[in-house]
C-alpha cells in the first residue's frame, strides 16, 4: 500500500493545529464504511463538495494523504487506517459517555460494558454483577460473551469498559493491563443414552468414530482440541460442524451422536440431567490463562471500576478456597499410615 511520509514529526496539539473537529472523526469512520465520498457524505447529511473539502483541508495540515484515490471510491492508507482506528474509539467513547450521562440524570448509577470468555461468564461475572448490584441496583451492566481475538479489538475501540479474556498474538501487549485469573478447564459432553455415556474410561479413537460439533478452525477451544489428537497421534474426526455457538453445538448433541467440547463451568451450567453427560476422559484439558484485561491509557467509570474491583475480591477469595483446600488434602494424606 503506498503511503506518503510526513514531512516532520507531529506535535502533541497537533489536532488543535490542524483544527480537527468531531466532523472530521465522523467523516472518517463514514469513509471506511462506504469507501466512496459521495456515500459517506451523504449518509452524515453532508454534500460531496463539503466533504471533500473537509478532507482535503486536513490532508494539508497533517502533510500526508490519507486515502488512495480510485475511479471507483477511496481506500484508506497506512495513515488514513491509524486516523479512523481513533476515530472509531473516540466516537464509540463519546457514545458511551451519552449512555452514561442519560443513565445518572435517570437516578441510576452509570453504564457498564464488559467482555467476556465463556467461563467467568457462567461463574465468576455473574457473581459479582450479582453482589455489585446489591449496592448499586441502577448500574447498567452489559455483557458480551465471544472469543479474546473478537473482545480485544472492541476493547480498543472503546466500545468494552474492560474484558476478562486472554490477549492474543498480534496485538500490542503494551497497551494492556492484564491481571491473570486462571485456566479454562475443558470437558467433552454427548447426549444422554449415547453409546459412549455408559463407559468409565474413554479412548480418543472411540470418540474420533463419532461427528463433532467444534469452534472454527483457528479458535483457541479447537486448536487445544486439534493438537490433543494430534499429540496423541490418532486421526481427527471426519465429521466435524463448524460452529461458535455451544447452544447450536448442544442441540446438535441433543438430536444426534455428536459429540462437542466446552468449559466445565458452562458444561455445568447448561447440561441438564438426564439430557447431557459430562464424557470421562482421564486426561487433563485446558486453553491458555484468561485474566482481567483494561487498556492501560484510559481511565475506567466508578461503575466499571466498581465492578473489576468486585471481581479481584472474588478471584481473591476463589484462589483463597483452593490453598485452604490443598493443605487440607496435604494434611490428610500425611496422617495416612
Amino acid at each position: 500500500m503506498k503511503a506518503t511520509h510526513p514531512p516532520e514529526a507531529l506535535p502533541p496539539d497537533w489536532f488543535l493545529r490542524a483544527r480537527l473537529k468531531f466532523r472530521h472523526l465522523q467523516l472518517f469512520v463514514a469513509l471506511d464504511e462506504q469507501r466512496n465520498l459521495h456515500r459517506a457524505a451523504e449518509s452524515l447529511g453532508m454534500s460531496q463538495p463539503a466533504a471533500s473539502k473537509l478532507l482535503g483541508d486536513l490532508e494539508t495540515q497533517l502533510g500526508v494523504a490519507l486515502f488512495e484515490r480510485h475511479p471507483r471510491g477511496l481506500t484508506p492508507n497506512w495513515y488514513g487506517e491509524c486516523l479512523i482506528r481513533h476515530a472509531r474509539g473516540i466516537v464509540s467513547q463519546l457514545q458511551h459517555a451519552g449512555e452514561e450521562l442519560n443513565a445518572l440524570e435517570a437516578g441510576n448509577a452509570g453504564v457498564v460494558s464488559v467482555g467476556t470468555v465463556m467461563a467467568p461468564a457462567v461463574t465468576l461475572l455473574t457473581s459479582a454483577i450479582e453482589r455489585v448490584h446489591r449496592d448499586l441496583p441502577g448500574l447498567k451492566i452489559g455483557v458480551d460473551v465471544g472469543v479474546s481475538r473478537d473482545l480485544i479489538p472492541r476493547l480498543l475501540e472503546g466500545e468494552l469498559d474492560f474484558a476478562i479474556t486472554r490477549v492474543p498474538a498480534g496485538f500490542p501487549a503494551e497497551r494492556f493491563v492484564f491481571e491473570e485469573i486462571g485456566e479454562e478447564a475443558l470437558c467433552f459432553v454427548c447426549r444422554e443414552g449415547h453409546p459412549l455415556s455408559g463407559q468409565s474410561a474413554l479412548s480418543l479413537e472411540a470418540m474420533a468414530a463419532y461427528p463433532w460439533a467444534l469452534q472454527p478452525p483457528g479458535a483457541l477451544m479447537r486448536q487445544r482440541v486439534d493438537g490433543l489428537f494430534l499429540q496423541h497421534g490418532v486421526a481427527p474426526p471426519r465429521q466435524i460442524v463448524d460452529t461458535p455457538d455451544v447452544l447450536v453445538a448442544l442441540a446438535l448433541v441433543d438430536k444426534s451422536d455428536t459429540l462437542t467440547v466446552t468449559t466445565r463451568e458452562a458444561a455445568d451450567l447448561l447440561c441438564a440431567p438426564q439430557r447431557f453427560r459430562r464424557l470421562p476422559f482421564e486426561e487433563a484439558l485446558s486453553v491458555q490463562p484468561y485474566g482481567l484485561v483494561s487498556l492501560r491509557d484510559r481511565r475506567l467509570s466508578p461503575g466499571a471500576a466498581t465492578l473489576m474491583s468486585t471481581l479481584r475480591e472474588l478471584v481473591a477469595h476463589q484462589r483463597s478456597l483452593q490453598t485452604e483446600a490443598q493443605s487440607s488434602n496435604a494434611s490428610t494424606l500425611s496422617l495416612r499410615p
